[in-house]
């Protein structure tokens, strides 16, 4: 059985795998001090095998994402879901608890964990500009080798680098907009967003949730250094 939380943590190259609450619980904390994500949402992919199907393409959000992993995305995402919710004129509790917060803590539609599809999105949207061609195929999964997954974990991934990701599918494993907005968030940290087939990705995933423009600008801005 894949272990869905460290495998997203692997694909993320995160500092915190073992310990995310805590990082996850400082991060809030920092989050609040600076009443926001940009003081620490510059940098590139680093690590973890995001940066490998990246081939070292400059991406942004790696810097506070290599310090708490999932717990940042979760934080990252209902955060921007949060702020959304004000703009319009609703009322959105504070985040002050990240095991209990994070989107990604909820299973998906079909009872798997959501921390699958967030990987889903990642490596789609790694994939979107066609640069993982066959003969960049047999790297990844030789670098995937040397990852030190499980077989269940390197059986997943090497089906996601083989086969398109059904986008239909995908959108379909949010349950509430929160992880709606965790899902695109994830995607967005794999795309450049002046590349055609990666923003077409992008925008298609983004009809598929039922993503309000505002919504949508407001999870773009929170990546933006």
């Amino acid at each position: 059985m894949i272990d869905a939380k460290q495998l997203l943590e692997q694909v993320l190259g995160s500092t915190a795998a073992g310990n995310a609450r805590s990082a996850g619980r400082e991060l809030v904390d920092r989050l609040d001090a600076t009443q926001g994500s940009k003081a620490f949402a510059g940098g590139a992919v680093a690590g973890g095998l995001l940066g490998l199907l990246l081939g070292g393409k400059r991406r942004h959000g790696g810097g506070i994402l290599g310090y708490g992993g999932a717990a940042a995305l979760g934080a990252l995402a209902l955060q921007a879901y949060q702020n959304y919710q004000r703009q319009q004129g609703g009322d959105a509790p504070r985040l002050d608890d990240m095991s209990a917060a994070a989107p990604h803590a909820r299973p998906a539609a079909n009872d798997s964990p959501f921390e699958l599809a967030l990987v889903r999105a990642m490596v789609g949207a790694a994939k979107a500009d066609g640069h993982i061609d066959a003969k960049e195929q047999r790297r990844l999964f030789a670098e995937v080798e040397r990852l030190g997954l499980d077989a269940d974990a390197k059986a997943y991934i090497f089906d996601l680098l083989t086969h398109d990701v059904d986008l239909y599918d995908l959108a379909a494993a949010a349950t509430t907009p929160e992880q709606g907005a965790e899902l695109y968030l994830a995607a967005r940290l794999a795309i450049d967003a002046d590349e055609p087939a990666e923003r077409a990705y992008l925008d298609a995933l983004a009809t598929r949730l039922r993503l309000p423009p505002e919504l949508r600008a407001t999870l773009d801005a929170t990546l933006k250094p």
